[in-house]
């Protein structure tokens, strides 16, 4: 059982602290898979390269695999990059506030800004994706990747692990505005996921 200064954590502390370790837990598991995913980009690249500079011959899958797995880098390592505090911001002001501070704009800016975002998005991707599937879309490239829905469909994936993360946010601020600020996320870069 968790304790705090005072005693034991109280039930709802403990089991919105469960969940956001269950969000940060999958958001940290993206974040494997990107980083391999960032040297199959490297390798497919170089092989698409040596292949046709050197060997004089080429394959537009091979060439368009590469990106892919760009694709799922930039895409599925977004809900990586919010937990760690990856993207850039202007912290002229956020960098002097304090935890409970910072908790509460976490908070405000993921119900005002980042869920509006994700209803027009998560829309928009919906209709792009459904799309491809029922027509099953392939390359448009004579040879090239097949079944185009799938890379389509890491929005999608991009889409399900902002969300989790926003509410991550949300859940941290409840926590840190109720005084339990050692559940604040530190934006201190990589390894700060950790934290909590």
């Amino acid at each position: 059982m968790a304790m705090t200064g005072t005693g034991p954590e109280p039930g709802w502390v403990r089991a919105t602290a469960g969940v956001v370790a269950m969000i940060d837990a999958l958001c940290r598991w993206s974040g494997y898979i990107v980083a391999w995913a960032a040297l199959a980009t490297v390798i497919l690249c170089f092989s698409t390269v040596y292949l046709r500079y050197v060997m004089g011959t080429g394959s537009v899958w091979l060439q368009e695999s590469y990106i892919w797995t760009h694709v799922v880098v930039i895409v599925l390592g977004a809900g990586y990059t919010m937990m760690t505090g990856g993207f850039v911001r202007v912290d002229v002001l956020y960098s002097h506030w304090s935890v409970r501070r910072k908790a509460l704009s976490d908070m405000l800016m993921t119900i005002f800004l980042l869920v509006p975002f994700l209803v027009v998005f998560g829309t928009a991707v919906w209709t792009f994706w459904s799309a491809s599937y029922a027509s099953d879309e392939g390359s448009l490239n004579p040879g090239g990747m097949g079944d185009l829905w799938l890379l389509k469909g890491t929005l999608l994936g991009f889409m399900v692990l902002i969300a989790l993360q926003g509410a991550a946010f949300v859940l941290r601020g409840i926590l840190v505005l109720s005084g339990h600020e050692h559940y604040a996320l530190n934006h201190g870069g990589h390894g700060a996921d950790q934290t909590a």
